[in-house]
């Protein structure tokens, strides 16, 4: 019953490695030029090499006895051989600068079209992956394919070459003893596809654990300061050491079975070897063959087996390299968003609806159902509610960053489906609570929605955000090239909130974007605010209830519905669910709305 399970496994398990090598050749054939020479190459290298063991034995020949030695001949092939061995090498070293052009120049075309997918992936795909496995894919799973392609071209292709070649010359030197060695040659097939048909399950199962400890190395390293906050050192290093343990376990596994194809099949080599120069002695016996005859043979008996050790010396890296090939391919082919309709959202007036909106992460658990609201140009909405009732993704609805499955949300009457996503994101201005600071100077951070924006324009949105401030106090002004630890939280958050200021779109969104702000800071961040929401349409999400007291229509929240709208005074005389969140806010302050 086991047996018979498995057989579908292995048939799927084939049939997806052989798509994966033809979607690798499909990569490789894109190189026209570099494809062709590396063949050519290839080819004349080995009638090179190839053409020795005939020299060689023509010399031999040429040796009949004491005092009958044919110099001229001998003489002859030797000059011949040393020139077609000078020939040969230059041409093996031209191949490898072509293989080398060739397989990164793939891999980096292969690269490149994975980073241009993740840019086109929806959300919900990079949700449901880890970072680090998406950057393993990127990062070490082309660069195994980059060194699995090396190999395979500088070995595979010679020993193709080689193999059709030396049987070539041999059945041109004697028919029998050919024949005897092809008939013994699917031995050593059957010896290196056993073995290679279970290596590859194993590395595919190694690639997946090392995305999968990647990702883990990253959540450690970038969640530093929790894990030692928490006395989680220990534990953490555990959980490692278990899935490391694992991981050693699946490639010790993989290594030896790969190395046993090298040995199996060089023992099976030796034989086929050991059985040309025992027939080749008896012909020689019966004067059907010639000494310098059956040494070319032997030569070529060895050069024919050759490749077959080579090939199965590097079926472990290709092996791998198919492995890591079809993660990188199974990101490359991941759905992509929905095409993006032609039309263009001119610059908006700053409408915005939701209509009869549904919308669930998880089909089986609904999250938003039948969402209503409108917001009038130049308003402000503020968003508040307890954790997990939909705050967030209501902000992710109308940036698009997902579609709503029901319903529509609208932009001065447009449905934002009927519009190309980038024309209705250039119409807002994003703030968020997780700051984002790319590697680069203080201008490239701030310039990064408008690169064309000039200094002046770029320190009036700094001094605009009170981010000015401390700007002007580091080392080379805007021109100071920023790290991870270059800023604190709250800086970050200032320089993020100064991007915003310089785009001036019309249309603001801030998701907790003064959350790692001082107070007094945060009361200049909240003028700043003013001045920028000032005629335009802004919606804020806030968990600290006095940050929007002066919205003019507060969203409340509940397990994905609006359950109450109005302003801070009409929610807090309603007596509702506002009220309540607001008097648990404030519990044992002093009400700020009485002062007002």
């Amino acid at each position: 019953m086991k047996r018979a399970a498995s057989a579908p496994a292995r048939a799927e398990e084939t049939a997806s490695r052989r798509e994966t090598l033809k979607k690798v050749l499909r990569a490789v054939g894109g190189q026209r030029l570099l494809l062709p020479a590396s063949l050519l190459l290839a080819a004349a290298a080995v009638l090179c090499q190839l053409t020795v063991p005939i020299l060689f034995g023509d010399a031999v020949d040429g040796i009949l006895g004491p005092g009958r030695v044919d110099f001229p001949l001998v003489a002859d092939r030797l000059i011949r051989i040393l020139a077609l061995s000078a020939a040969g090498a230059l041409l093996t070293w031209l191949m490898g600068l072509v293989n080398n052009r060739l397989v990164y120049r793939t891999v980096r075309g292969v690269r490149a079209r994975a980073i241009r997918r993740i840019q086109r992936l929806p959300l919900a795909y990079l949700d449901a992956h880890s970072a680090g496995d998406l950057v393993q894919r990127v990062i070490a799973d082309t660069d195994q394919l980059a060194d699995g392609l090396l190999l395979g071209f500088s070995q595979l292709f010679s020993g193709v070459v080689t193999i059709g070649v030396t049987l070539f010359f041999m059945f041109s030197k004697d028919a029998a003893i050919t024949l005897l060695v092809l008939a013994l040659t699917p031995v050593s097939f059957l010896t290196a596809r056993f073995i290679s048909s279970r290596s590859y399950r194993l590395f595919r199962a190694q690639t997946e654990l090392r995305g999968r400890q990647t990702a883990r190395i990253g959540e450690m390293v970038g969640n530093a300061k929790v894990v030692k906050a928490f006395g989680r050192e220990a534990a953490e290093a555990a959980r490692f050491d278990e899935q490391e343990r694992e991981l050693c376990d699946c490639s010790r596994r993989a290594v030896f079975y790969s190395s046993l194809t090298n040995p199996s099949t060089r023992a099976v080599n030796n034989v086929i070897y050991a059985l040309v120069a025992l027939v080749g002695a008896l012909r020689i016996l019966t004067g059907g063959l010639s000494v310098g005859g059956l040494t070319t043979l032997l030569s070529y008996a060895n050069q024919y087996m050759k490749p077959f050790n080579d090939i199965s010396s590097v079926i472990a890296e290709l092996q791998n390299a198919l492995a890591c090939a079809a993660r990188v391919f199974a990101l490359i082919e991941a759905e992509p968003e929905p095409a993006d309709a032609p039309a263009l959202l001119p610059p908006a007036r700053g409408l915005v609806e939701l209509r009869h909106a549904d919308f669930s992460y998880d089909k089986q658990r609904p999250l938003i159902e039948d969402l209503c609201f409108r917001a009038e140009p130049g308003t402000t909405t503020a968003i508040v509610g307890p954790t997990g009732c939909g705050k967030t993704t209501l902000i992710n609805l109308l940036m698009r960053f997902y579609d709503v499955d029901r319903g529509g949300v609208f932009v001065d009457g447009t449905d934002v489906k009927d519009v190309a996503r980038r024309s209705l994101r250039q119409n807002y201005g994003m703030v968020l609570q997780d700051t984002w600071i790319r590697n680069g100077t203080v201008r490239e951070n701030i310039a990064f929605g408008r690169p064309e924006a000039t200094d002046d324009e770029i320190v009036q949105a700094a001094r605009d955000a009170h981010s000015w401030e401390f700007i002007r106090r580091m080392p080379d002004g805007l021109d100071t090239v920023l790290r991870e630890d270059s800023l604190s939280q709250g800086q970050k958050q200032l320089l993020c909130i100064t991007r915003v200021m310089l785009c001036r779109p019309p249309m603001l969104i801030l998701d907790e974007a003064t959350s790692s702000i001082d107070t007094r800071t945060e009361i200049r961040i909240q003028q700043a605010f003013a001045r920028l929401m000032q005629g335009r349409t802004s919606f804020i999400v806030a968990h600290r209830l006095s940050t929007i007291q002066n919205a003019d229509r507060i969203l409340v929240m509940r397990d994905g519905r609006v359950v109450e709208q109005g302003d801070h005074r009409s929610l807090l005389a309603r007596n509702g669910f506002y009220a309540e969140l607001y008097r648990a806010q404030f519990a044992g302050e002093d009400d700020p709305a009485a002062d007002r």
